[in-house]
């Protein structure tokens, strides 16, 4: 299969899946047909979290957000099986799961108050139900936090040699992607401060802003004198995700993300203008390599496994969180909640094809370089991007791979952020009765709990001690964990369309598929860890793998059981 050819069935799927099944969704669930007034952001506006946000900028936060390193690392986890059941998993995922998955959440959050998936199941399932969501959702944020800090902090720190010397021929890339996020960061907060209190046109601050990026780049690439080891990034990462979770959006979150998008955008650019000038063919890259493949770890099924790997490419629980924890409360306008929801993710699914065709072509590098394979979700995506257009335009390939991984970098730092602000967010709601928010609670050991400071603190001290203690020992259950948030995202969405007597059947399959997929996984999840303990010495990862493993499945079993029951009275009350 030629790459090209590959790219564009699927932006035209993509495209026809956005016009026509995006537009019956919307006429199905009544989007934009004046039953809200103002959006959340509008109603409870308080210049903190409820922030209303043009289009393309809460765009730029939703899709930086919900990017992460997901799309790249996903395909390339799956690409064992071969590219054909990634491709037409992301097609079909994105189009029909994903997608209504992400505007589903969204639109059902705005319709609560901008409230969390966790508010939505209190309000149309039961409080237990609503506990038993946050308490999982909290725990698998966490686990988020304490992975993508771990990522940074590795990004970030400076390399050195067996007798504890500094490397700076190693350390220089680190630094120097460390110095421009510093940088970037201090961007963000001017380009939030002209737009937000100086009124300063979008456009022109946007010009000004790609400007900046440029110059930060330039000035990162050839000035980075910060050295400092992983352990201290980590701290500093931990202090600076406490200082943004609780920072006014505008200030920081906002106008960060949407700068971010743009090197998103960037990237994505790149990204197709190698394929179309290599269009390089998939020669070392089956289409389809089996239903049971040997990865060197053991043999993998297809199912469950493509459908848990390949994640944020085609459905990702972490995505109702986002939609329905900060990209609800910065809604400008109903209508603006397809193109940023559902488009968002069908542009994730492009992001995914290009992995693809870029693991086609490290493939192939790998097979005719072996002294120099390319391994790793970073050299693969970014490795194989810029080798495609520096074979076209010669000298251009360190650039190129500079920029795709600070944009990598980008990614993990955007999410790691959303991803602690949610974490505080459900920390509050927990302690909440429905209908409650954090303001309504005036006094007592309760006031404390929903304080967003003492939320922050707890989570980012767990995050992070979590982080440099081992996350990668229960990091197994993550993809389980996430595909099975998207199973109760879209099984919350369903019973509220369903109390309220609208069109919910398109979330049915999907739920269903998802609950199934997460089941299955946690199973084989289980087994093995058995089997590791069984042949003796293991540590504390395999025991907590399973207990955690078979409390989630007990989990998804009760809301289902939950929303199975809710569900039909709906139906009864409906058919009376």
């Amino acid at each position: 299969m030629n790459s090209l050819v590959l790219l564009l069935i699927c932006i035209a799927v993509l495209v026809c899946g956005y016009i026509f099944y995006g537009g019956w969704l919307c006429k199905q669930w009544g989007v934009g047909d004046g039953t809200l007034k103002e959006t959340p952001a509008h109603s409870m506006e308080d210049g903190v979290d409820y922030v209303p946000a043009k289009a393309p900028v809460l765009m730029g936060h939703h899709f930086s957000s919900i990017a992460g390193a997901g799309p790249i690392t996903g395909p390339i986890g799956a690409a064992m099986f071969g590219w054909l059941p990634v491709t037409l998993w992301i097609l079909i995922g994105g189009i029909f799961f994903g997608g209504v998955h992400d505007f589903g959440a969204l639109f059902a959050s705005i319709r609560h108050k901008g409230q969390s998936i966790g508010e939505i199941i209190s309000a149309n399932m039961s409080k237990r139900a609503k506990r038993l969501f946050l308490i999982f959702s909290y725990l698998t944020l966490i686990l988020v936090v304490a992975a993508f800090a771990s990522i940074v902090a590795s990004t970030f720190g400076a390399v050195y040699d067996e007798s504890g010397a500094l490397d700076m021929a190693k350390s220089a890339t680190p630094a120097s992607v460390a110095m421009i996020s510093l940088l970037f960061i201090v961007v963000a907060i001017a380009f939030g401060f002209l737009v937000y209190r100086r009124n300063a046109p979008m456009l022109v601050a946007s010009i000004v802003g790609i400007i900046a990026i440029i110059a930060v780049m330039a000035i990162g690439m050839n000035f980075h004198p910060i050295y400092l080891s992983t352990k201290t990034w980590m701290w500093i990462v931990g202090a600076y995700i406490a200082i943004a979770s609780v920072t006014p959006v505008w200030i920081l979150l906002q106008p960060r993300d949407y700068l971010s998008s743009f090197l998103l955008y960037a990237m994505l650019i790149v990204a197709i203008f190698g394929v179309v000038v290599a269009h390089p063919s998939f020669t070392d890259f089956n289409a389809f390599s089996g239903f049971a493949v040997d990865n060197g770890n053991g043999v993998q099924y297809l199912f469950p496994v493509l459908f848990t790997t390949v994640a944020c490419g085609a459905i990702s629980g972490f995505h109702s969180l986002v939609s329905s924890g900060t990209t609800s409360k910065q809604l400008d306008k109903e209508t603006d909640a397809k193109p940023i929801a559902y488009g968002g993710m069908l542009l994730e699914c492009v992001l995914a094809v290009l992995t693809l065709c870029a693991i086609g072509y490290a493939f192939h590098w790998n097979a005719t370089n072996p002294d120099a394979p390319l391994t790793g979700a970073t050299a693969i995506f970014g490795g194989g991007i810029a080798h495609m257009i520096d074979d076209v335009i010669p000298g251009s390939y360190q650039i190129l791979y500079s920029l795709l991984v600070l944009t990598y970098s980008a990614f993990c730092l955007t999410s790691l952020d959303t991803a602690t602000r949610l974490a505080r967010f459900m920390f509050q709601e927990f302690w909440l009765e429905p209908g409650q928010t954090p303001k309504d609670v005036k006094e007592g050991w309760k006031k404390v709990m929903v304080n967003p400071y003492f939320a922050t603190i707890i989570t980012v001290v767990l995050g992070v001690l979590l982080g440099m203690t081992g996350y990668l020992k229960i990091w197994g259950l993550f993809g389980a964990a996430n595909q099975l948030l998207a199973g109760i995202g879209l099984l919350a969405v369903a019973t509220w369309l369903g109390n309220i007597g609208k069109n919910n059947k398109m979330f049915l399959i999907p739920m269903g598929f998802m609950v199934i997929v997460t089941i299955c996984s946690l199973a084989l999840t289980i087994k093995n860890q058995i089997g590791i303990i069984s042949a003796g010495g293991a540590d504390w990862g395999p025991y907590a793998q399973v207990i955690l493993g078979a409390l989630l499945i007990v989990l998804a079993v009760v809301l289902v059981i939950e929303g199975i029951q809710t569900l039909s009275k709906a139906k009864k009350e409906k058919a009376a």
